[in-house]
């Protein structure tokens, strides 16, 4: 009988019927629970900032090694002398190159000034002779006036003596007359002769002085087209000199510029002896090891990872979910080496993930055939791990729209793209 009852369950209630119908309720039920869609990527740490990347440290100028002040994995503050250069070059080995420069400029320098003083010497030259000139000239003008003088009073003196000589004549010529007719005696009429004869001779020593007047008039004239052409001529030729000393002057201005020029060069050249950190950071792949390797110019010597920066994330996107993707959207991220429990379609029930939004989407393709995005750090989330370094990877989750798993589920069956929308980007006012 028991053996019957254990065999048999036709009159028994199943449980089965049962079973079924709450698998079924409850696979109803999580077909309506919410269910974020999403895009998956994997991707490296980096930062937006192009200053806090990894930077490699160069030299500019060829040398040889002379003295390493730091070594790799040592931190070090911006302005700290990583290594010391030694000259390789012959033109810049002398040591006392910058003190003989020097003194060339000192000596050009006097050059110059020595021209300087030099035109101002002509100029103050020049303006003597002018002044001379004129002096020369007052004086020459003095004399011409009374040379003029001198010429009138003759030429007075002259028109009296011809009047007294034709008075003379006169008298001559009547005393003449009365001597045929014996008015008077031979003794009047020669004294009235003599009379006559000393007039024509006071007469022609009159003309003969006029005529050395005149003759030195024009000899005056002459003296003062002697003196304009010499104290032109002197004056040509003191301007000649300042001309000259002036150019001298500015070729004197011009080496004089370039010799500071290379004093400039030979100094900056000195301190470029010493390879200087650019910022604070930590020294890696140190390019060189021993003491008097050789450096060629611009060749790397050590790279610095920056100390102070602000990370972010590079994702690359499949082409077809690119259009998906949008600035300010959110995105959650697992980052390697930390330990992270992940819901894809509940990223507020994940457990070590960490949020950021996208801020760039790059608008050219990449290498690998992908489109490049940059995600930084999302304020209104927990802070991203202090343990993130350079090149670590992580794997990138962006959220889409908030759908039910039914709908995920009918989507995926039949090949249907996921929803997606615009996030919301506040504008600032400008």
């Amino acid at each position: 009988m028991n053996a019957y009852k254990n065999i048999y369950q036709i009159d028994k209630e199943s449980k089965l019927t049962r079973v079924f119908i709450i698998i079924l309720i409850v696979i109803i039920v999580v077909l309506f629970l919410p269910w974020t869609q999403n895009i998956k990527a994997r991707g490296n740490i980096t930062t937006l900032q192009q200053e806090q990347r990894r930077q490699e440290v160069n030299t500019i100028i060829a040398g040889k090694v002379v003295k390493w002040w730091v070594k790799e994995g040592d931190s070090v503050e911006a302005g700290d002398t990583i290594m010391q250069l030694g000259e390789v070059k012959v033109e810049y080995l002398d040591p006392l190159l910058l003190d003989k420069m020097r003194s060339q400029i000192q000596a050009k320098n006097a050059a110059v000034e020595g021209y300087g003083k030099k035109g101002e010497m002509a100029s103050k030259q020049e303006k003597a002779l002018s002044e001379l000139q004129l002096i020369k000239l007052d004086q020459l003008k003095i004399k011409q006036q009374q040379q003029q003088l001198k010429l009138v009073s003759d030429s007075i003196e002259l028109v009296a003596q011809n009047n007294e000589l034709q008075i003379t004549k006169r008298q001559i010529d009547a005393a003449k007359n009365m001597l045929d007719s014996g008015v008077i005696s031979l003794v009047d009429f020669e004294r009235r002769k003599v009379n006559y004869q000393n007039a024509f001779a006071k007469k022609m020593a009159i003309e003969n002085k006029y005529a050395q007047s005149r003759q030195e008039m024009i000899a005056l004239q002459f003296e003062q087209r002697g003196i304009l052409q010499d104290y032109n001529d002197k004056i040509a030729k003191v301007n000649g000199e300042k001309y000259s000393a002036s150019a001298d002057q500015a070729a004197g201005i011009g080496d004089l510029a370039k010799l500071e020029n290379n004093y400039a060069n030979y100094d900056v050249r000195n301190k470029l002896y010493y390879i200087i950190a650019p910022q604070s950071g930590q020294i890696t792949k140190a390019k060189k090891a021993g003491i008097g390797e050789y450096v060629k110019e611009g060749e790397m010597i050590v790279e610095i990872v920056p100390k102070n920066t602000q990370y972010a994330v590079e994702l690359y996107i499949e082409p077809m979910d690119l259009p998906l993707i949008s600035k300010g959207q959110k995105v959650r991220f697992i980052f390697d080496g930390f330990p992270a429990i992940v819901f894809s379609g509940w990223p507020n029930s994940s457990y070590g993930t960490f949020g950021g939004v996208i801020t760039v989407i790059e608008n050219g393709i990449s290498e690998n055939g992908k489109f490049r995005v940059l995600v930084s750090e999302d304020p209104t989330q927990k802070h991203w791990p202090k343990q993130l370094r350079f090149g670590g990877g992580a794997n990138g989750i962006a959220l889409l729209k908030d759908v039910s798993i039914g709908y995920e589920l009918w989507r995926n069956i039949n090949g249907f793209p996921p929803e997606y929308y615009q996030a919301k980007v506040e504008k600032k006012n400008k």
